[in-house]
């Protein structure tokens, strides 16, 4: 049996700092340099503050939104006051993925070492939305697209991925 065809998908991208700008957004332009580079398409990129309302509405219109697939955020995953991504993004999910924080912490622990305790990077499916928590810093970004998404955002890869499983949970 041949390998299945590669399968785009359509992914919003939300940075979430009260300093970036689409000039100075660095980690938002990787993920959409990545996500480009594996063949998906970015459907909307957007940039808010560290507001739990604006991050909660940003992602849930995505999850709301027919053709999106995946939203992948960045930023505001830290333990601060102004760290709300996580849980802004919680009380949408309809099911917990809580492997994939515990596989980017495992990953982040070579190049950061304890440290990664700090990271409250984690991932939801949303309805029929992956939705992926990342934390701001460009190192962490690469870490998560490129050790961890890259595989999981494509059908080809075995034994499992996410893209498989989209067609079962869009069919409720």
């Amino acid at each position: 049996m041949s390998d299945p065809e590669f399968i785009a998908l359509n992914v919003a991208v939300l940075t979430v700092s009260d300093t970036r700008t689409p000039e100075t957004d660095r980690s938002g332009a990787i993920i959409v340099d990545r996500l480009e580079a594996m063949g998906h398409r970015v459907a909307d990129r957007r940039i808010v503050t560290d507001d739990l309302q604006l991050v909660r509405s940003a992602v849930a219109a995505w999850i709301a939104a027919d053709g999106v697939d995946a939203v992948i955020t960045t930023g505001g995953t830290g333990l601060t006051r102004r760290d709300v991504t996580p849980d802004a993004v919680a009380p949408l999910g309809t099911k917990h993925i809580p492997g994939f924080g515990e596989l980017f912490r495992w990953l982040s622990f070579r190049d950061i070492g304890t440290s990664t305790i700090q990271s409250r990077a984690d991932a939801w499916l949303c309805e029929t939305t992956f939705v992926f928590v990342l934390p701001g810093s460009t190192g962490a970004v690469k870490l998560a697209m490129d050790e961890i998404l890259h595989q999981q955002l494509d059908v080809r890869h075995k034994p499992c991925n996410f893209v498989q499983l989209l067609p079962r949970i869009k069919a409720g």
